[in-house]
């Protein structure tokens, strides 16, 4: 029997009725009477100065309203990362990359827009340019941020334990170098902001964001303006995947021209801006190093790491060190050099995405180790298992993991993928692979990463929740309000929910880092606590008992012993106002995870997360020798990812982790030739499709986090971080071949297949 009502329940999102029947409005689909509509003139060179932009011919065309580039905006540098600022909301001094914003107008109608647009007239003294983070290092190299000399923007040096000591003690030691590529987030909702003024002044934006309260602050600072006069609401958001965190100029734009020509002004990205001038994952060139003992410990290892950042930072500082620390979980290693660093390149910018620069890492590890098993003769299960990190252990750079179900998840994924019946008895072309991972609920890395909800008890019964949280798709407002209906004893249809307004929510981090149902949640579960409790003292004194008997369940409030002895939850709302309490009920709950901030652990080691997932994910594939091409038949996700609040959500992340992985280990890479994407569409970018999609099983590995509300912990970022990994050591299996770039297209399969041929001559 259930301990919960609504806790574990396959409830719909919801907002699912009014987005299958396509009544849910996203940012685009807002109109305001007397709106205009915005484009933005972008670079064509990857690396110039701006000598001279001409604006009076675009200001001229019948239906323009305004036009404006850099030397009309404040000199306000503004960035995700506060330590990490060097971007300006419109170019001023130069261009760093082709899509680099340099002028904006505003029209009675985007075609006005674009033919004035048209007419802007820029002079350029085009400089070098350098596009490999490698050559963008080297003394003498173009630079692209005046205050960075060599381009590296971000670094990270870290060693826990003694590494040389460690590799001398070692039995067996192993390098190799891996590479990843760029990719796009490619979200279906193109990137959309609107803008309004108000009579006292106060911008309005609607944006299609994942932190409207970081928004707000980065707006602010690029308009020089009090955050007070700054508002921000989100509308419904049709994907992010980390993409929408960044201020990008359509805010900028949207709010300014709106403040200047107080009408309404929309700007909409078309999708060849999306994949050039908004964020994509960061390709790694990776070189590691790993000392192994003889029974197969993990003794040593040395990573050194170059992210190509493109022209600007956005997540730089946060980004390299979530790839160190989490080379250490789920797996022990007591001994570990890390060296990283971030390069600017005249390239479109990195930042963050689904995992945030540790997918990147994970591929490295899981593929050497498969390599490492092979070569020392064992399994490459066993070997996983046997260096699994447990719950309570103590941990090199005192990560405190208070649950953690990674062998559960190994053991469960193993047997659903046949591990014994199949790896290395299948067919020539057919093969199984497995990875793992593990990831943080939520990083603590801003001083503001507080969550806070507003729970209010009305006279109907109702309950209106108000939480920042940012719910992107990934069905956020439905898992916080089942944590308040579980908390207030009442079905989910008694939950009303308003989220992520910055004027009338409470501020909310937003959604990045797999945090929001730890932090939102436990926020919005105290708010229920609290707005409870107050009830409860009412119906106490009525019933002439102490509140601790009392039991909220099912829409009734009674005594735990005496069933019988009790009333609704509608009658409880007339004994607390008839006994003169102010109604509403209201409570009020706040959260602040228990966690070092991670811009300190570049100097300092500790804590940064309130709890830890971990997760395997396996793979079959077919290789077709002929073609090179490589199906994918199934895959298993199992996932340790607390108690699961909505089991049927959890199983939506995982099969979306899926297609993303696939998509990074077989299909997308965003292609640029001398700093131009030369892919920007749906057309010619490799994104996995219905037809690609496998068979899979989704086990769902439950700990019962003691930080988590209700014991839930994530399961949104994490589950993106081993399926690449899954299917290149599937691939192995099947053809004997091991890829260590991504992705492995058909030519790569060919080619290698074409070398291994010739070898066994």
């Amino acid at each position: 029997m259930s301990l919960f009502n609504v806790i574990g329940k396959r409830e719909p999102m919801l907002d699912a009725l009014e987005k299958a029947t396509g009544r849910a409005k996203f940012t685009d689909d807002l109109t305001f009477p007397g709106m205009l509509f915005g484009k933005i003139l972008r670079s064509p060179h990857p690396h110039a100065k701006i000598l001279h932009v001409d604006l009076s011919k675009a200001l001229k065309v019948k239906g323009v309203h305004g036009a404006i580039c850099g030397r009309d905006i404040p000199k306000k540098k503004y960035g995700i990362v506060p330590m990490a600022k060097d971007e300006y909301a419109l170019a001023i001094d130069k261009v760093r990359y082709i899509g680099d914003e340099v002028a904006a107008v505003v029209a009675t109608s985007i075609e006005v827009a674009e033919e004035a647009i048209s007419k802007i007239h820029v002079d350029y003294e085009v400089l070098p340019a350098v596009f490999d983070p490698l050559e963008a290092m080297k003394p003498g190299a173009p630079v692209i941020h005046d205050e960075v000399p060599n381009n590296v923007s971000a670094k990270i040096r870290k060693e826990f334990g003694d590494v040389e000591k460690a590799f001398f003690e070692s039995d067996e030691i192993f390098e190799d170098d891996f590479e990843t590529q760029p990719v796009n987030h490619a979200p279906l909702e193109p990137h959309a902001a609107i803008g309004l003024a108000d009579h006292s002044g106060k911008v309005i934006l609607y944006s299609s964001t994942q932190i409207p309260f970081f928004l707000r602050r980065n707006l602010a600072t690029a308009l020089d303006i009090p955050e007070s006069r700054v508002r921000i609401i989100k509308p419904k958001v049709g994907g992010g995947f980390g993409q929408k965190i960044d201020l990008y100029a359509k805010d900028f734009c949207a709010a300014f021209f709106a403040l200047k020509t107080k009408k309404p002004v929309k700007f909409v990205y078309e999708r060849e801006e999306i994949f050039t001038s908004t964020r994509q994952r960061h390709p790694f060139k990776i070189h590691l190093k790993t000392g192994m003992k003889r029974d197969g410990t993990i003794h040593v290892q040395q990573f050194k790491a170059i992210a190509d950042g493109g022209a600007y930072n956005s997540t730089a500082p946060l980004m390299i060190t979530l790839a160190c620390y989490f080379i250490m979980l789920p797996y022990r290693i007591e001994n570990l050099l890390f060296e990283g660093c971030h390069v600017y390149t005249n390239k479109p910018v990195g930042g963050a995405m689904r995992g945030h620069g540790i997918p990147q890492v994970r591929f490295a590890v899981e593929a050497q180790l498969d390599l490492i098993a092979e070569k020392m003769g064992i399994d490459p299960f066993e070997l996983r298992l046997k260096n699994a990190f447990h719950a309570g252990e103590p941990h090199p750079a005192k990560l405190l993991v208070q649950s953690c179900g990674f062998s559960d998840t190994l053991i469960k994924a193993a047997e659903a993928i046949g591990w014994k019946e199949k790896r290395g008895k299948l067919p020539f072309g057919r093969g199984i692979g497995l990875a793992g991972a593990s990831f943080p609920s939520g990083v603590s890395n801003m001083s503001h990463i507080s969550s806070g909800a507003v729970v209010k008890i009305e006279r109907d019964a109702s309950i209106t929740l108000l939480t920042g949280a940012a719910d992107i798709g990934q069905g956020a407002e439905t898992v916080i309000s089942q944590i308040v209906a579980e908390e207030m004893g009442v079905p989910l249809e008694d939950i009303r929910i308003t989220a992520a307004d910055t004027e009338i929510t409470p501020l909310d981090p937003g959604t990045f880092g797999s945090g929001v149902t730890l932090r939102a949640g436990n926020a919005a579960k105290m708010a229920a606590q609290s707005a409870k409790e107050k009830l409860l003292e009412a119906v106490a004194e009525k019933l002439e008992v102490e509140i601790h008997q009392l039991e909220v369940k099912d829409r009734r409030i009674y005594v735990k012993d005496q069933p019988e002895k009790g009333m609704s939850f509608s009658e409880a709302i007339k004994v607390y106002q008839y006994s003169d309490r102010p109604m509403p009920i209201i409570g009020r709950g706040s959260y602040m995870p228990p966690a070092k901030e991670p811009t300190t652990l570049l100097k300092e080691d500790g804590n940064f997360s309130p709890a830890y997932s971990f997760m395997t994910q396996a793979a079959e594939v077919e290789v077709d020798t002929t073609t090179g091409k490589v199906k994918v038949l199934k895959m298993v996700a199992a996932h340790d990812c607390g108690r699961a609040i909505n089991p049927m959500l959890v199983e939506g992340q995982l099969d979306g982790s899926v297609v993303g992985g696939m998509g990074q280990a077989l299909y997308e890479d965003v292609l640029i030739e001398k700093g131009q994407v030369i892919n920007p569409s749906f057309l010619d970018y490799g994104l996995p499709t219905a037809m690609e999609i496998p068979s899979i099983t989704s086990i769902e590995v439950e700990t019962d986090d003691p930080e988590g509300p209700f014991g839930a912990k994530e399961s949104g970022e994490g589950t993106q971080l081993a399926p690449a990994p899954a299917i290149i050591n599937a691939i192995y299996d099947a053809i004997g071949v091991r890829f260590k770039s991504l992705p492995v297209t058909p030519e790569k399969v060919l080619e290698a297949l074409q070398e291994k041929k010739g070898k066994t001559y």
